[in-house]
Parts: C-alpha cells; sequence; structure tokens
C-alpha cells in the first residue's frame, strides 16, 4: 500500500506521488494566492504538513484527496494571511446561473415548458477518429479548459482527463455536491461549444 510504503521511508513512492499530484496542487494553490511563487511555498508547506501528519491519515478518504484538504487549507490560511481574500464567484465564474445552451438553439415557439431544440447538437459519430482524436482537436480541448475560470477548470481536469471520483472532487475542493455538478457541467458545455465550433470551421 502506497501509505506504508511512504510511512516506512520509500523515497521512489513518495516521489512518484508527488510527480503525479504536483501539477494539480500548484494549480489549485495558485487560485487562493497572489503568484506562482507563493504557490509553490504553499504546495511545499503542504508536502510537509502530509508527512507530519501521514501516521494520523486513517483511509477514510482517498489518500490524494486526503492530500488535497491539506492543501487548500494551507493556501486559503496563506491567502488571509496575505490578505487576499477570494470569492467563490472568482473562482467558480460568473455565469453559473446563465442558461448553459444558448436560448436561440430552442424552439420556444413549440407549445412545451421544456422548449424543443430547433438547432441539435452536432452528431460527432460520422466525424473520422483521426481528427477527434488528433493534436489540434486536443489543443482546442486544452485552451478552452485554460481560459475557463479556475474552479471550473480544476473541475473538469480532475473529473474527466484525471478520471477522479465526484466525491472526490468535492472533498479536495471543499465543494458542495451541487457546486461540483455544476462546475463540470458547465465547463463540459464549454469545451464542447469550442469542439463544436472548430470542427465546423474545418468542414468549411
Amino acid at each position: 500500500m502506497l501509505v506504508e510504503q511512504i510511512r516506512n521511508g520509500d523515497e521512489a513512492a513518495f516521489a512518484m506521488l508527488a510527480d503525479e499530484l504536483q501539477p494539480a496542487m500548484l494549480r489549485v494553490a495558485a487560485m487562493y494566492v497572489s503568484s506562482r511563487s507563493v504557490a509553490e511555498d504553499v504546495v511545499q508547506d503542504a508536502w510537509i504538513g502530509v508527512l507530519r501528519g501521514l501516521e494520523r491519515f486513517e483511509g477514510r478518504s482517498s489518500l490524494r484527496t486526503w492530500i488535497f484538504r491539506i492543501l487548500t487549507n494551507t493556501a486559503k490560511t496563506r491567502g488571509i494571511r496575505e490578505g487576499r481574500s477570494v470569492p467563490f464567484s472568482s473562482l467558480a465564474g460568473d455565469d453559473l446561473d446563465a442558461p448553459s445552451v444558448d436560448p436561440d438553439r430552442f424552439d420556444t415557439a413549440v407549445d412545451d415548458p421544456r422548449g424543443h431544440w430547433s438547432t441539435l447538437p452536432d452528431d460527432w459519430r460520422g466525424v473520422p477518429e483521426e481528427r477527434l482524436l488528433g493534436n489540434e482537436t486536443f489543443a482546442v480541448i486544452g485552451r478552452t479548459i485554460d481560459e475557463l475560470p479556475p474552479m471550473q477548470a480544476e473541475v473538469i481536469r480532475l473529473r474527466d482527463a484525471l478520471g477522479w471520483t465526484s466525491e472526490e472532487v468535492r472533498n479536495a475542493l471543499d465543494l458542495s455536491e451541487t457546486n461540483q455538478r455544476v462546475l463540470l457541467h458547465r465547463a463540459r458545455t464549454k469545451v464542447r461549444a469550442a469542439l463544436e465550433r472548430y470542427l465546423a470551421d474545418e468542414a468549411t
């Protein structure tokens, strides 16, 4: 078990864990503090906290979730010390209550309160697999995620790129179930819209 390996001083196991989590830890820390250098300090302090507290880790959550809770608490404390109060809306985006799909894509003339699509979402089943999996397609996805509000970006990275469960993401980022679901839906919608534009441009 990884926890026992690290407790027993296995440096290779610890280095492997650090390499896996470090990029995401830096991104999360950067949400709460003023600069990348401060975020790097926060991550270092979090790792120190992990090593000091590892004997008390009881396995009630996954190891990476526990590590991220230490990180988030460390980052928030450092941000407060810097006098940097970060409202949730600036991290999550101010569009969470807005329609996730352009209302113009629904036919409101139809007598049905749920509405009907006037323009259906693109069906990508006919798109050649090499186009969907090509480097440029992944670049479009990456650029779109980079442009998302920080919390939307991190939720979609953890869920869809790294394969974390909803519970792990909620616990790691200290989110409610509703907030996590809304953030993920909003992020996925924006990525899909960017892909629709890209694939439409490529087809013309």
